[in-house]
């Protein structure tokens, strides 16, 4: 399957999916965002995600936000946490490059 990229984007769209590129382009928050995909409803906690990077809470919610802040995430407080869900334009640029992972069970048992 390839998905067409038009040529006749403007320039703040090129900007915008260059920033979207370059976010995606940290093998952690690649992967941040593919676990993100792959939770219960395409939604995870931060207390969730933490455990799977080997880094600290604060590490990962850095990235995120740099996620959020390139569009590819929205957030949700809840209480203390943040949970976070793809936007369309992450599940768009998911499915053209064909990543895909099972859908897993959110713990929830670091929260």
């Amino acid at each position: 399957m390839s998905v067409a990229v038009s040529l006749t984007k403007s320039p703040a769209e090129v900007t915008s999916l260059a920033a979207q590129f370059k976010a995606l382009g940290d093998p952690t928050r690649l992967d941040l965002i593919i676990n993100v995909a792959a939770s219960t409803g395409a939604e995870a906690c931060v207390c969730d995600l933490t455990p799977e990077t080997g880094l600290t809470q604060g590490t990962v919610s850095h990235h995120l936000r740099i996620l959020v802040e390139a569009g590819l995430l929205e957030r949700s407080q809840r209480g203390k946490w943040s949970y976070y869900s793809l936007t369309a334009v992450a599940k768009e640029i998911l499915k053209s490059l064909n990543i895909s992972q099972p859908a897993r069970k959110s713990s929830k048992a670091n929260c």
